[in-house]
């Protein structure tokens, strides 16, 4: 529905007959789903047509004070005395499971969380059992990982993720702690809990001992207990720069461990030696991949001049073909945004990007008129100054700037208060090595975009925080090596 081609796909929509969502969700803590102590529920939403899928449990100080309890239990009594290889063996079950239930998964996934079931179901749900099988392998063999070292569990750790990968950033935060023998207490965002209250199934059917992980569902005020309670030993948090902040704060003068993955503004380059229908591809899978509801999006464009006008013809065209619509169909290149206030949010920028004069393109699609929708949308001959230039959008939205030299580029890049990731296309090693040492990013693509590995770490430099998660690297963050 929406391309401007001569023809249009038939609906292809992925069923649903196979999911079970019910109609409320409790807390998981010690290994059992248990009412909140308020007796409050919030509804989670269905992006896409508004509809309610669920009523979700809203914890409160009391609640996370519980999960706390029970987590420490099971550190102390049961997981941290196990052995590696013993964790390891609840992991790798978890990991299959995980794998057999991977079509429901991806279903919910893109039912609560907008995004294209395309992603849901080859992106997403087979990186999140990659990260259990990648961190199961790893139980046991922690004191090969750090040589000399003597690798014990922190303790019990705090966890809470945003709404943008949510079963994925849950992997990437139970994965480590539990293959290095701590326990969990993880907070899912209000606006995606599905799928972490539907992995709360899964650990329990795997046998986990109870209080090993523990889900607790609610807002903001859930988070902060997490945060502010005394018997949490680390906190790891991925969201806003704003809230990392505030964390930060809360946790000056404790001895909480703290790793943050925060905001990012990242840049994809483009020099003119690129091969140039490949970089248009990039540029589409960095930006309108998750409805650019991506901290490394590759939200910022830098074209260099001689091909400027070329490429600019061609990404036009490839937009103009993305399909926004249904996140079930499997034709559908472009879902829904997550809530009604990121839609606002994403909709100011976009009023912004006029009101500076600017140059801007969007296809002439018709939106669905039920649910949360943007189009694709280019901005070109974006300034320096301009917060389309230096403000995380989180949405579907490209600012396009030019450049001459390499020097100038990598000044352009790096003008910026984040630092998680970017991009770069050329057909010269040497140009890539040259910008990789140069550009302040944690990660930067070459010649991709968006690719990840669980064997390979991920994180960010200056207000994108610190510590890394995947990799060797994400492991040292849920050890004391002593």
């Amino acid at each position: 529905m929406g391309n401007q081609t001569n023809w249009n796909w038939d609906p292809a929509p992925e069923s649903t007959d196979h999911v079970k969502i019910k109609e409320q969700y409790q807390l998981f803590i010690g290994g059992r789903f248990v009412k909140p102590a308020n007796g409050e529920y919030f509804e989670t939403v269905n992006p896409a047509n508004e509809k309610v899928l669920a009523k979700v449990a809203l914890a409160d100080a009391a609640d996370v004070d519980k999960a706390v309890k029970a987590a420490r239990k099971a550190y102390s009594n049961v997981w941290s005395k196990m052995s590696g290889a013993e964790r390891g063996k609840y992991i790798f079950r978890l990991a299959r499971l995980i794998q057999e239930r991977a079509r429901e998964f991806a279903v919910i996934e893109s039912l609560d969380g907008g995004k294209p079931i395309r992603e849901s179901r080859d992106v997403d749900i087979p990186l999140v059992s990659a990260h259990f099988f990648y961190h199961a392998g790893w139980a046991d063999k922690l004191e090969y990982a750090f040589p000399n070292k003597k690798p014990s569990p922190i303790g019990v750790v705090g966890q809470i993720i945003p709404w943008n990968f949510p079963l994925l950033m849950a992997a990437w935060k139970i994965a480590p702690a539990l293959a290095c023998g701590n326990t969990v207490v993880l907070k899912p965002a209000e606006s995606t809990p599905l799928t972490a209250l539907k992995l709360a199934e899964v650990i329990k059917d795997a046998g986990f001992p109870d209080g090993v992980v523990n889900i607790v569902t609610g807002d903001g005020g859930t988070g902060e207990a997490i945060v502010n309670h005394p018997g949490i030993d680390k906190i790891a948090f991925t969201g806003s720069t704003e809230v990392g902040k505030k964390i930060i704060r809360a946790t000056a003068g404790t001895n909480k461990k703290l790793t943050l993955e925060l905001g990012g503004k990242a840049a994809n380059i483009v020099f003119e030696d690129a091969a140039l229908d490949q970089a248009v591809d990039g540029i589409v899978e960095g930006i309108y991949f998750n409805q650019g509801h991506v901290c490394c999006a590759g939200s910022r464009l830098f074209v260099q001049e001689g091909i400027a006008e070329k490429l600019f013809r061609r990404l036009k065209h490839r937009i103009n073909q993305l399909i926004v619509g249904d996140p079930l169909d499997k034709n559908t290149d472009i879902g829904a945004i997550n809530s009604k206030g990121q839609l606002k949010t994403i909709q100011a920028y976009i009023k912004q990007g006029k009101k500076e004069g600017l140059e801007m393109f969007q296809p002439e699609i018709a939106l669905p008129k039920k649910g949360y929708w943007c189009a694709p949308t280019l901005f070109f001959d974006v300034a320096q100054s301009s917060v389309l230039a230096k403000e995380e959008i989180f949405g579907p939205v490209l600012a396009i700037q030019t450049f001459r030299t390499v020097d100038e580029v990598i000044a352009k890049a790096n003008n910026t208060p984040y630092g998680l990731s970017a991009g770069v296309w050329t057909d010269k090693g040497s140009k890539v090595f040259n910008l990789t040492s140069q550009l302040k990013a944690g990660v930067v693509w070459a010649n991709t975009y968006n690719k990840f590995d669980p064997t390979s770490p991920f994180g960010g430099y200056k207000e994108s925080g610190f510590g890394r998660e995947g990799g060797v690297h994400g492991l040292e963050a849920y050890l004391n090596l002593n």
